[in-house]
């Protein structure tokens, strides 16, 4: 295990290799562990967070900056720093982690980093810890939008149709799919006012009516992104092909579309999905 290359990744060298060797030490593999220290590091992270969060982004309100605090600091976040830093192949775990692939859990790998911080800062002091969380954060809020950053796609959906001054959209259950212990349930969204029908698929309403409405969106803003300029004569309105999981939009006119599909080429009609009784 060649922990100088972790360090190098960190860009931070450790006074005291055995705390080092404790933050990557899980529970299942000894009784000097690295819980302790994830829950100091968790603190840590919280604080240099919200530090930054305020200084890059001074036209945010409060609530905002907690939503984008949340976003940067939850499980799935972490998780994906330390997948950048290959951080699994320095774990020290049990052997019934091992076998189970416990290496691969996103909980521990977060967990570990968190551990990684808190370890610094009792390496170190808070200077340190906070440089190194600094440097993984920045290029991060250097590529992303704070107006959307942890927005669901209903919430963002929402938004988008209310800027337009365009109504709601509505849900539907169109069908429940498989076994009642694993169902999937495909849900129907309609912006009438845009002619969208589109389909989301799930493991639960929810998450079907997140896909549906991450689709709605894409749909909705290349439906006005094509809205033609005030005073020339509007193209008529797209036909939706409403296909389970699928939105396209096909010109009524003559010749090829937007996408470059003819417009006489005719769809395969889509029957009507039938509900099934969960």
């Amino acid at each position: 295990m060649n922990l100088q290359l972790l360090q190098t990744r960190l860009g931070y060298t450790f006074q005291d290799a055995g705390l080092l060797q404790q933050a990557l030490t899980h529970r299942s593999h000894s009784s000097l562990h690295n819980e302790r220290l994830e829950f100091l590091g968790d603190s840590i992270l919280n604080c240099v967070v919200a530090s930054v969060l305020y200084e890059r982004f001074a036209a945010i309100d409060e609530g905002d900056l907690s939503r984008l605090r949340a976003n940067l600091v939850k499980q799935q976040s972490l998780y994906e720093i330390a997948q950048k830093l290959e951080l699994s192949q320095f774990l020290r775990l049990g052997e019934g982690e091992l076998k189970s692939g416990g290496f691969r859990r996103p909980s521990i790998l977060a967990d570990t980093l968190e551990a990684l911080l808190g370890a610094i800062f009792l390496d170190a002091g808070f200077n340190a810890a906070r440089d190194v969380i600094r440097a993984f954060y920045i290029p991060i809020l250097d590529t992303v939008d704070p107006r959307t950053l942890g927005k669901d796609a209903k919430t963002l959906l929402q938004e988008f149709l209310q800027s337009k001054k365009i109504s709601l959209p509505t849900y539907n259950v169109v069908a429940t799919h498989g076994a009642a212990h694993s169902q999937e349930f495909e849900i129907e969204c309609l912006v009438p006012k845009l002619g969208i029908q589109v389909y989301g698929r799930g493991g639960s309403r929810r998450a079907g009516e997140q896909a549906a409405a991450k689709l709605a969106l894409e749909v909705a803003e290349q439906a006005l992104l094509k809205t033609p300029p005030a005073g020339r004569k509007a193209k008529p309105r797209a036909a939706q092909l409403k296909l389970a999981g699928i939105a396209t939009i096909q010109s009524d006119g003559d010749g090829d579309d937007d996408n470059g599909v003819p417009a006489d080429a005719k769809p395969a009609k889509h029957p009507h999905p039938e509900t099934k009784s969960a």
